[in-house]
């Protein structure tokens, strides 16, 4: 497995049809993620049986509580099981203000290092730049500052042709063939990397489009990505609400996709006013047949 998203929350403003609000999990080659963290995410994560020892990094698109309100309790669970290892939060101005003011009136010191990153709501930044990916934040259109999430994997190591490796070929050998440099043995022997190596495996890219109006100045952002999560609170039919409220329908959604040339469309935020989520997915697959419903348990691999 290269990438996988796990669906924890897929309504919009308030839990509703059994469903919860916005959260989604993401392995991304054995590092895991949280994106956005509404009401009852740790219940979900307990649920679909993941574990919350192994999340790294917490990313919370904006201050609407559908999309944070899950966090204190995530984060005093950890503070119970005494984590020790740092946790790393990235999200709006404030947020941190937030979590302190609840630490200090609790009179909690955590057992962790809780690091705690500001997001840029007004250009395309980097703010995550780990071995094997990156996360850039990008600027949505709503009701308050808001970003979206770009994860891209980096280039993944040569593949090693195993049918011409011989007992002279060492394991120090191996893992320079696999960073693209040759070798040279003890006896003087330049081993050329090219001769033992294999095309590496395709990379891939996920992004996350949280609350947002209809804005087609994302896509030269989200150009091709692999994975697409676009917010479809409505149907077409309630556009006026979509447009008094900052979001979008499935219909928007879809176009934004086709536009970007993306491979696959997730649709999620449902408003509660939709009980059979069918018609939201039929009005996007007839612009982007290639779309689904992020609904929760749903899990999305990505893998060559």
């Amino acid at each position: 497995m290269s990438l996988s998203v796990t669906i924890l929350g897929s309504s919009g403003a308030l839990p509703q049809h059994g469903r919860f609000t916005s959260a989604q999990w993401i392995d991304v080659q054995g590092t895991s993620l949280l994106i956005d963290c509404g009401e009852g995410a740790q219940m979900q994560i307990k649920k679909y049986d993941i574990s919350l020892a192994r999340l790294d990094y917490i990313f919370i698109s904006h201050l609407h509580g559908d999309h944070y309100l899950g966090l204190l309790g995530l984060i005093f669970t950890l503070h119970l099981q005494k984590r020790t290892r740092p946790l790393h939060i990235f999200g709006m101005q404030g947020l941190d203000e937030i979590i302190s003011i609840q630490l200090k009136y609790s009179k909690s010191n955590l057992h962790f290092p809780l690091q705690f990153s500001c997001l840029n709501p007004h250009a395309p930044t980097l703010i995550l730049d780990h071995e094997k990916f990156t996360v850039t934040s990008f600027p949505l259109t709503h009701k308050i500052p808001t970003c979206g999430f770009l994860i891209r994997e980096k280039p993944k190591p040569l593949g090693i042709d195993k049918a011409k490796l011989t007992e002279k070929i060492s394991l120090q050998a191996i893992a320079k063939f696999k960073q693209r440099q040759d070798y040279v043995t003890d006896n003087g022997e330049l081993l050329a990397y090219k001769q033992y190596t294999l095309p590496p495996k395709k990379t891939f890219s996920y992004a996350y489009c949280s609350d947002t109006a209809w804005d087609p100045n994302i896509v030269f952002v989200i150009k091709e990505v692999d994975l697409l999560y676009h917010e479809s609170t409505f149907l077409q039919t309630d556009i006026a609400k979509a447009e008094e409220t900052m979001h979008s329908t499935a219909k928007q959604a879809a176009l934004i996709a086709r536009e970007a040339q993306v491979t696959k469309l997730l649709l999620g935020h449902f408003s509660a006013r939709y009980k059979d989520l069918n018609e939201l997915l039929a009005e996007a697959q007839e612009i982007f047949p290639d779309s689904a419903l992020a609904c929760e348990g749903n899990i999305f691999t990505l893998t060559e």
